[in-house]
């Protein structure tokens, strides 16, 4: 009865049946995998966004399929600012090649719909987030790994990438910065990047999400690529701690011959599926300024929660972490002699402290657990010590 594409093992993993019995328990959680900033204890403008979410004008159904103007003007205008902080040079995407949607998942579903047929290929990174593989899957897309690897920092293995490609390869996708290595793009890779795409037709996507979360300055975005066909996805839920308002969108560039009916075709997919709400429409200014207050608590919080953990790694010698450009994650390498999930099994059961195992993430090994640095900062140390406390005594 149901199709191949939801053909799913439904079948809960190790850590989620942990989790559920340690819950039902009712004992003490150590979240060290937080995701979602509206729990995070940030403080944010309430009378401002509920003023805006409030505007009689959102009562008028205005359809635009693209997304209203001014909206995609207060983006265009995000970009321009980015644009004039990291001296990039180059000008920012107009309104009129922004398009919105209400989240990066659903971009991600108008892209792989522009550009593929069914058994087409996307590459991906791995290791990155998990989600890839279930956004291609409903797109009856293939999706195709491409390996980082490691050494004092992350790079993209651009032989396993072009290993990767075959005559229905049409996309590669990018996280720029990856989730959850924290690693950006480099302008040498865009550049090899680029001719790659010039040379197989292919288009880059490009998953800024993080962008702005940076730890060592801002970083240039591929929104102003324009030596390749480029589609630049990003939205509120991280740039500003709004996952709730749904609010997204797909920035386009590229060569004009390329770029123009690509809009054009991508206008036809928004106007069939219409999703954007009115009040967040209005409301995309208002959210979007929120990013100052935001970005500002969770730089702190990400710097001191990372500064504690140098600090507790320094005094033992079983765990280090890989270095981080920026994001919400940080990867740890541990010498447990047990694979991750079991290691992360262990510590909820034994030290109520939740962890994501690398596989998550799909590390070609084990020896990787990912955390999330906007717990808020007294339980991220406690979490911490108890970690290493365990994997010492392990």
């Amino acid at each position: 009865m149901f199709s191949q594409r939801t053909a799913w093992n439904l079948t809960p993993n190790a850590l989620t049946r942990a989790l559920e019995a340690h819950r039902r328990a009712g004992g003490e959680l150590l979240d060290l995998t937080a995701s979602n900033p509206t729990q995070a204890g940030l403080q944010y403008d309430q009378p401002a966004i509920l003023e805006a979410l409030a505007d009689p004008a959102a009562l008028v159904y205005h359809p635009e399929p693209g997304g209203w103007l001014h909206a995609r003007e207060a983006v265009a205008q995000y970009y321009g600012e980015l644009a004039a902080v990291s001296a990039a040079g180059e000008a920012p995407p107009a309104a009129d090649s922004i398009l919105l949607t209400v989240s990066t998942s659903e971009a991600y579903s108008f892209v792989f719909r522009l550009l593929c047929n069914p058994g087409d290929a996307v590459l991906a990174p791995a290791p990155s987030y998990p989600l890839f593989e279930f956004l291609a899957g409903l797109q009856d897309v293939q999706l195709a790994p491409y390996a980082l690897f490691y050494d004092r920092g992350w790079s993209i293995d651009f032989d396993s990438l072009e290993q990767a490609l075959t005559p229905r390869t049409r996309a590669i996708i990018l996280v720029h910065p990856n989730n959850p290595t924290g690693s950006y793009i480099s302008g040498r890779e865009a550049e090899r990047l680029n001719h790659l795409c010039r040379r197989h037709d292919l288009a880059l996507v490009v998953d800024e999400v993080f962008l702005d979360c940076s730890l060592d300055g801002p970083h240039f975005s591929f929104a102003w690529n324009r030596e390749a066909l480029t589609f630049t996805l990003s939205g509120v839920s991280k740039i500003s701690g709004l996952p709730q308002m749904k609010l997204a969108w797909i920035a386009a560039s590229g060569p004009e011959a390329l770029l123009r009916p690509a809009l054009g075709r991508l206008e036809i997919i928004a106007d069939t599926y219409l999703s954007l709400n009115a009040p967040v429409q209005h409301a995309a200014p208002v959210l979007l300024a929120q990013r100052h207050a935001i970005r500002g608590q969770l730089d702190r919080r990400i710097r001191a929660n990372l500064a504690e953990l140098d600090r507790q790694l320094a005094a033992q010698s079983l765990c280090s972490r890989l270095e981080v450009e920026g994001g919400w994650y940080v990867v740890l390498r541990t010498s447990a002699a047990r694979p991750d999930e079991e290691l992360a099994v262990a510590l909820l059961q034994q030290r109520s402290v939740l962890v994501q195992p690398g596989y998550f993430y799909d590390f070609g090994e084990d020896g990787y657990i990912v955390l999330s640095l906007i717990t808020p900062e007294p339980q991220f140390a406690e979490g911490v010590r108890r970690l290493l406390e365990f994997v010492g005594g392990s």
